[in-house]
């Protein structure tokens, strides 16, 4: 998943990025304060009155794009969504390593699964209901899965394509049903999901915003800044994303299940677009904002460092930037020309762009340490220009233009003229190209625009090396024309795409085994060079003096619903 860069930090954090991993801050803290940056502490195991209330407030440079949760693939949102939007099943909100536990949210209880593995029968509960709607039902839950086929939701032909009947969706979106593939029943309040073949990432995946359950009556299209009304403790009253994105609680909603769904501290949630990452950093000092999204600015790391370490909070992350290249444009549909570029990026430079060792480590490999088939190999274990130069001769494609697409950070900034520049250096004619943050992703994924090289960044939906490989690279990631083609380098291997599906197969009857064919097709992925790894990165959050009960989600990170303002 896209999202604005966590932090360009620098020296001036050593001591923080040392200290203050952490999961949670302290429950114990009284109203008001901050969370210890070192804490790691369970979140209550139930609400505290004393601390409902207040209106949190929230900064970044600009929206993260739509806020239809069957479209929207970006952090910054799907951190937004925890608290508006739920499925059959959620990832448990809590901080720390319980946070990849799976619970029921929607259903009642964990599905039945038939023995082959290819149906899941869920009971729905009673009462839930939508904000200004009524009460879900096994319709809704039906409409909801047909809906991700009609609008072309990025993971449609993905995470969700075992699903029977889905396969004619892909083709022809707007005439979906899955009268077969998602059943409902609604004499016993149960819906089934029927797969083709047996998924054991399936219970995952519907944990995730593109299985969120809306109204049945929701349109089939991208509802854009409209807001839709979903079944969590917040819904949004109004979204500009130039200006801003308000939150305030759902009055029909009752918490049904704190692990699935906890009711929320804030009383209001603002989230303000607009004010540059200076700006906004000392209005978190001064205690006008609460949390910033953007990076921090370099002159101030030593500020944040010092006088406010324990307003900031260092947590690893299954994630890495990447450079995705265009196979199907000149210059990197030569292999030898991605390949040049592969050798000459200096990963240790860009590392220092981004703030240091502290905070990143170059990266080798296409999965990151700590994801299953994570594999540690380097074959482009150091810059080579020479080598460089003469794999640009060999592709015939030496002096041919070539445009870099960034967003329109500092650090994005920094980091796509490194690469404009090393361009350069083995023999092409390059320029930069800077767009908006707020069209950065959906631009770059549209074959239509013609991006050859841009800077992105993938985040894990889930702990799984197909969450990394198959959605980034198989074919059917690629969407053409699609603002919603997470493919972005256009990438399509028949013959990895079926190496894909034998280890996905594996991985139900033989993880280990699975995990060895992943890093076999990573190691093959990163020799054929669609996508160019940089490095992976550490989330820094800078909060207020006022906040309380951080908590750290490693699926979603910070829990937004779950801070103390009052």
């Amino acid at each position: 998943m896209k999202r604005n860069l966590p932090i360009a930090a620098g020296a001036a954090l050593l001591a923080l990025s040392v200290s203050a991993c952490s999961g949670t801050s302290s429950p114990a803290e009284p109203a008001g304060s901050a969370g210890t940056a070192g804490s790691s502490q369970a979140s209550p195991a139930g609400f505290q009155e004393q601390h409902k209330g207040g209106t949190l407030r929230l900064q970044a440079k600009s929206g993260d794009g739509t806020l239809d949760p069957h479209i929207n693939y970006s952090n910054g949102n799907w951190q937004i969504f925890q608290a508006m939007y739920d499925g059959l099943l959620a990832f448990k909100k809590v901080g720390g390593e319980a946070s990849y536990d799976l619970v029921p949210d929607l259903a009642e209880a964990m599905p039945e699964v038939s023995p082959d593995g290819k149906s899941y029968t869920f009971t729905l509960r009673k009462g839930v209901k939508f904000a200004g709607g009524g009460e879900v039902t096994a319709d809704d839950v039906v409409a909801s899965f047909e809906r991700i086929y009609k609008v072309s939701g990025p993971t449609s032909g993905t995470f969700y394509a075992g699903i029977v009947g889905a396969a004619a969706c892909v083709k022809k979106p707007k005439e979906c049903t899955l009268d077969k593939g998602v059943v409902a029943d609604k004499a016993k309040n149960t819906v089934t999901i029927n797969l083709v073949e047996p998924d054991s990432e399936f219970p995952l995946k519907l944990a995730l915003p593109h299985a969120a359950v809306l109204p049945k009556d929701t349109p089939d299209k991208d509802q854009g800044t409209k807001p839709i009304g979903g079944t969590g403790p917040y819904m949004a009253v109004s979204y500009d994303p130039n200006k801003e994105l308000k939150l305030v609680r759902n009055p029909d909603f009752t918490e049904w299940s704190r692990e699935a769904q906890p009711q929320g501290y804030p009383d209001e949630i603002v989230y303000s677009y607009g004010l540059t990452a200076e700006a906004a950093v000392t209005a978190v000092q001064n205690g006008q904002a609460d949390w910033i999204f953007d990076p921090l600015p370099a002159d101030r790391l030593s500020e944040i460092g010092t006088k406010y370490a324990s307003q900031a909070h260092v947590n690893q992350l299954s994630a890495f930037w990447y450079l995705p290249l265009n196979t199907n444009l000149a210059p990197f549909d030569k292999p030898e020309a991605r390949q040049a570029l592969n050798w000459a990026i200096d990963r240790q430079a860009v590392v220092k762009m981004f703030g240091g060792a502290n905070v990143a480590q170059p990266a080798c490999t296409l999965l990151p340490p700590g994801i299953p088939g994570h594999a540690d190999f380097c074959d482009f274990p150091r810059p080579d220009l020479a080598k460089a130069k003469d794999l640009v001769q060999q592709s015939g494609t030496a002096g041919q233009e070539v445009a870099v697409v960034v967003s329109d950070d500092e650090v994005s900034k920094q980091i796509g003229e490194y690469v404009r520049s090393t361009l350069e250096q083995i023999g092409y004619q390059a320029k930069l190209k800077v767009i908006s943050t707020n069209i950065h992703f959906t631009y770059i994924q549209n074959d239509k625009n013609k991006v050859q090289v841009s800077v992105s960044q993938w985040y894990a939906d889930y702990p799984a090396a197909s969450d990394f490989l198959h959605v980034l690279l198989s074919c059917a990631s690629f969407r053409p024309g699609s603002d919603s083609s997470i493919n972005i380098s256009g990438y399509c291997d028949k013959d990895i795409d079926a190496r894909m599906a034998e280890a996905m197969t594996l991985d139900r009857t033989d993880k280990d085994a699975a995990n060895a064919k992943w890093g076999e097709i990573d190691r093959d992925l990163t020799k054929a060079s669609p996508i160019i790894p940089l490095f992976t990165p550490k989330q820094v959050d800078f909060v207020s003096s006022r906040v309380g009960n951080y908590q750290f989600h490693k699926q979603f990170f910070m829990l937004v619903s779950q801070l103390w303002v009052k």
